[in-house]
């Protein structure tokens, strides 16, 4: 490895790679990478097709390739660069209220209550017939759904989900085809539209602290100690199945061609590639959708309590588990992003309402910790127009909680004491599904964010708009 400059770090091309890997990190930083990252990265270049393979600074060990990786292709597809959690993205709401003047406690516990938090939870339920319109068309497909069954869908409003639509990455509809997923897949979707997930899932009711930018601010409708509430969740069991069918088929294809043991691919041009795009994209369709719910879900309560006709516009909507053919220096190529947010200037913005300021680009912290709204920069090609999606774990869920049962009860310590997770959650409501696993989400399992945003900026890939603290955070 060789050190390029202050942000960057440079793995040279060797043995059978079949291109250089870029990390974006400073020296400190970089000592918390884990080796099994790095030699992830490392395999990510040796895949057939690959044009590129950077590491974001939060890039931290994971399935097939790290955590905080953008790797583009030509001509193939890489169910492990996507992740199980197809789709899980970011979201931010805003409000016209100042943080000062809600009552932060009541507000969680009411939005809790109608967003169920923690793994294998339900809430809206749909048919089949109705289930394959989202799936295939995503957002858009409301429309089609909605009535009947369900108290959510008083809260929808036509003219305000067309604005969102306007305000989520590819409008909140890519190319599903809901034949592609199994029956199995499909019967995990029936009834987890509206659920939040557990892991480092969120709905965190934020303040505005600090103003950056003020033009690209005021674009965004944000303001210093205004309230606004972010989300952080994705295709739930549905996206899981679909990413674990198609790994065991492309290792079935393709294992023994395949730089790792999980890092197995399909031809993006075969039948099996072709699937496996329209069953990911399908599960995009879901979690854009489910994001949408819920938005519907806090709109709701916001309103309930604080006026019927607050407007609560969303900033953006962005995931950051993906692959998306995008044209990049003359080539089509499949960008994976992966752990990874996409982040375009405003050239790459051209005809929406962002060709000014760029793309929002949406940056939680850990619990506790605070959150960003950035803009992309146009130095941002270096990296695929991409950058990090959170700050990035330094700690396993393991050793952050210590090996302890669902009822409990404490089979081995964690490295972190209740007091230090007390303490790192001081003055922040916090409400979870399980208070014995919660831990292992604590703000010291994560990296500083703070030190990652000043990686991201200086590497001038991105600018900071604004910075949020979190008020309340509601947790899988």
């Amino acid at each position: 490895m060789r050190r390029i400059d202050d942000n960057r770090l440079l793995i040279e091309r060797s043995g059978d790679m079949h291109v250089d890997a870029l990390i974006y990190t400073d020296e400190s930083m970089a000592q918390q990478i884990e080796s099994g990252a790095i030699d992830q990265l490392r395999d990510a270049a040796r895949l057939p097709g690959v044009y590129r393979a950077v590491g974001t600074p939060d890039m931290h060990f994971g399935f097939g390739v790290p955590i905080g990786v953008v790797v583009a292709l030509e001509d193939y597809v890489v169910p492990a660069a996507v992740g199980y959690d197809i789709n899980c993205g970011m979201r931010v709401i805003t409000t016209p209220l100042d943080a000062a003047e809600v009552d932060v406690d009541q507000l969680a516990g009411s939005i809790a209550r109608d967003i169920p938090l923690g793994e294998g939870k339900n809430n809206v339920s749909l048919s089949r017939d109705k289930l394959e319109v989202i799936l295939n068309e995503g957002v858009a497909g409301i429309a089609k759904v909605a009535g009947g069954g369900h108290r959510v869908w008083e809260a929808r409003d036509s003219e305000e989900e067309k604005r969102d639509m306007e305000c989520i990455e590819e409008n909140g509809s890519m190319d599903g085809d809901s034949s592609k997923l199994s029956n199995h897949a499909v019967s995990r979707g029936l009834k987890q539209l509206g659920t939040l997930g557990g892991g480092n899932h969120f709905v965190e009711m934020q303040v505005v602290e600090e103003v950056h930018n003020a033009e690209a601010a005021e674009a965004f409708g944000l303001r210093e100690k205004q309230l606004v509430i972010m989300l952080h969740s994705g295709s739930r069991g549905l996206g899981h199945q679909v990413c674990g069918d198609y790994a065991k088929l492309a290792k079935k294809i393709n294992g023994d061609r395949s730089p790792g043991r999980e890092l197995c691919f399909l031809r993006a041009s075969d039948k099996a590639g072709r699937d496996y795009i329209g069953a990911m994209n399908a599960a995009a369709n879901f979690a854009f959708a489910n994001r949408q719910l819920m938005t519907l879900f806090v709109r709701m309560n916001v309103r309930h309590h604080y006026g019927g006709d607050l407007p609560m516009p969303i900033i953006y909507d962005v995931p950051h588990n993906m692959a998306k053919r995008e044209g990049f220096e003359g080539r089509d190529l499949w960008v994976h992003r992966k752990g990874a947010t996409r982040a375009f200037p405003p050239s790459k913005m051209a005809g929406t309402r962002f060709e000014k300021t760029g793309q929002p680009v949406l940056i939680p912290g850990s619990m506790g910790t605070p959150s960003y709204v950035l803009i992309g920069k146009e130095a941002s090609a270096e990296s695929l127009y991409s950058v990090n999606h959170g700050a990035g774990r330094c700690m396993s869920r393991t050793a952050a909680r210590g090996k302890v049962t669902r009822k409990g009860k404490v089979l081995r310590p964690g490295k972190i004491s209740d007091q230090e997770f007390r303490d790192s959650m001081a003055g922040i409501k916090l409400i979870c599904a399980n208070r014995h696993m919660i831990k292992e989400e604590a703000p010291q399992a994560y990296k500083d964010i703070d030190h990652v945003i000043r990686i991201v900026v200086g590497a001038g890939l991105a600018e900071v708009v604004a910075k949020m603290r979190p008020l309340a955070v509601l947790k899988g």
